[in-house]
């Protein structure tokens, strides 16, 4: 109790509790709403910031928690958080590939629609000058990275957005390293299904065209294609044929022209990626082989070059333009939580695949034709 004195009498007046104590009160944070409402302090951000893309019932217990904790945001915080421009960095190679035309599309459409800052780099080759690239573009100012393929798996890198703090987002199917986010699809089942639809057209001798070995969707890709062969019965060692590429279409050219040199050719070829898939139609029309009455092909990605070949492409299709626009969101809000105070925990989020059938697939001839250049004895 403390007191004041009318000249006569002492008089006692009551302390709050946080007074007696010592102490002031404990002040809600993200997290205690987040673990109150049973959700992610990720979810508990989407609800505050009026975000649409939250179920009616989890906003409703958000919202409960929210007032049962009195959990006021940092106005003043956000304010600030929300008010500063952000620049977001972004390296690149290949240009001419198809995936990464719409995937820069997705990227310069929502930024824009964000009002952020956009910083590109290209590097020579992948891998070469990376981590000094990445390590300019930090110094320089800029707020978070997005790292598309094949920068996804970088190692120097995550170790160098680790070291410095600096939010990222990859665009990959794996588990990132603690403290990254990701958006991606899931490359295995989508491998899986584009093969289980392969045998349902009657295909058994399949061959398939192995992605950039440094790229973990190359392994998770090639992994749900035996997976499809091994749940069909199929014996993957004398059903399968395989070559290796580096998803480049000057890559799909060696590594189709392997496999349709075979004795015993496959009947359908599944490319790990558009270009891939196209360099594969290519040299089918080169050896006099139609597409698909002589041979299935069909690709991954279903990037623009999908529909300007002919037969067009039967594809997997990721939706490489959202996912970049959600790799932009995803940034962003981290970025804008850690200036607003309440850094919030990595996330994972996985965008749904299509398998698109067009042209390019058909029932296997009963006979394959010869390879050209062999013939019948007489």
């Amino acid at each position: 109790m403390a007191g004041y004195s009318d000249g006569n009498n002492r008089r006692e007046l009551p302390l709050k509790p946080s007074a007696r104590a010592g102490r002031s009160p404990k002040v809600a944070t993200i997290a205690d709403v987040a673990q109150l409402a049973g959700v992610s302090p990720m979810t508990v951000s989407r609800v505050i910031n009026g975000e649409q893309n939250v179920r009616p019932g989890t906003r409703e217990k958000v919202q409960a928690a929210v007032a049962e904790l009195n959990y006021v945001p940092n106005q003043a915080a956000r304010h600030l958080a929300g008010s500063e421009p952000i620049r977001i960095g972004m390296l690149y190679v290949d240009p001419g590939a198809g995936y990464l035309s719409e995937f820069l599309i997705g990227l310069l459409n929502k930024a824009t629609l964000r009002h952020v800052q956009l910083v590109v780099q290209r590097c020579e080759a992948a891998r070469v000058g990376d981590e000094k690239a990445a390590a300019e573009m930090i110094a320089n100012g800029i707020d978070g990275l997005i790292l598309p393929p094949p920068f996804c798996d970088s190692q120097p890198l995550f170790q160098l957005v680790t070291d410095t703090d600096t939010p990222a987002v990859v665009v990959s199917s794996g588990t990132p390293p603690e403290g990254v986010c990701a958006v991606g699809i899931d490359d295995y089942q989508a491998a899986y299904e584009m093969t289980r639809h392969l045998m349902s057209l009657g295909h058994h001798r399949l061959g398939y065209i192995i992605g950039d070995p440094s790229q973990s969707s190359s392994a998770r890709r090639l992994a749900g294609f035996h997976a499809a062969m091994a749940d069909a019965g199929l014996n993957i060692e004398e059903e399968e044929v395989v070559a290796q590429g580096m998803f480049t279409y000057r890559s799909g050219l060696d590594a189709a022209e392997a496999l349709l040199s075979q004795e015993r050719r496959p009947t359908a070829i599944f490319a790990s990626n558009d270009d891939m898939a196209a360099a594969t139609v290519a040299i089918a029309h080169r050896m006099g082989l139609d597409v698909p009455s002589d041979l299935t092909v069909v690709g991954f990605d279903d990037a623009p070059l999908a529909t300007t070949i002919w037969p067009e492409l039967t594809t997997v299709r990721q939706p490489i333009m959202e996912m970049a626009g959600a790799a932009v969101d995803l940034l962003v809000r981290h970025i804008r939580a850690r200036r607003g105070g309440e850094p919030l925990p990595s996330e994972h989020q996985q965008m749904d695949f299509e398998l698109v059938r067009r042209q390019s697939d058909a029932a296997p001839r009963l006979r394959p034709p010869l390879r050209r250049g062999a013939g019948t004895a007489s």
